[in-house]
């Protein structure tokens, strides 16, 4: 019999500080044709510019990785407690800020 070994599970560790997490309400995506690189960003009412809270460096496959799990994870959570409405915030000016996809400047 060709017997397979159980799978290894894996024990993930957290400190403190990580573990607080940090506020982020724009991401910036860029890549290259090895790459994807997400910076997680605050911008805060009256201030001109965004702070770059955490960057982010994966590749294509984890991104794509990323994608389906965020996407299997949002429908479970939607099946739970109901549909997220993903009203455009405007900045002052104007401006959309947030995450967005696709979308252009006016």
């Amino acid at each position: 019999m060709n017997q397979q070994p159980p799978p290894q599970q894996i024990q993930v560790q957290i400190d403190e500080k990580t573990g607080q997490g940090i506020y982020a309400n724009l991401a910036l995506i860029s890549h290259s044709g090895a790459e994807f690189v997400v910076d997680f960003t605050r911008m805060l009412p009256g201030m001109p510019k965004a702070i770059v809270q955490a960057r982010i460096i994966l590749t294509p496959q984890h991104t794509k990785s990323l994608l389906k799990a965020l996407e299997e994870n949002l429908k479970r959570y939607e099946e739970r407690y109901g549909e997220i409405k993903t009203g455009v915030e405007k900045h002052e000016g104007g401006r959309n800020f947030g995450f967005q996809a696709g979308t252009e400047e006016t």
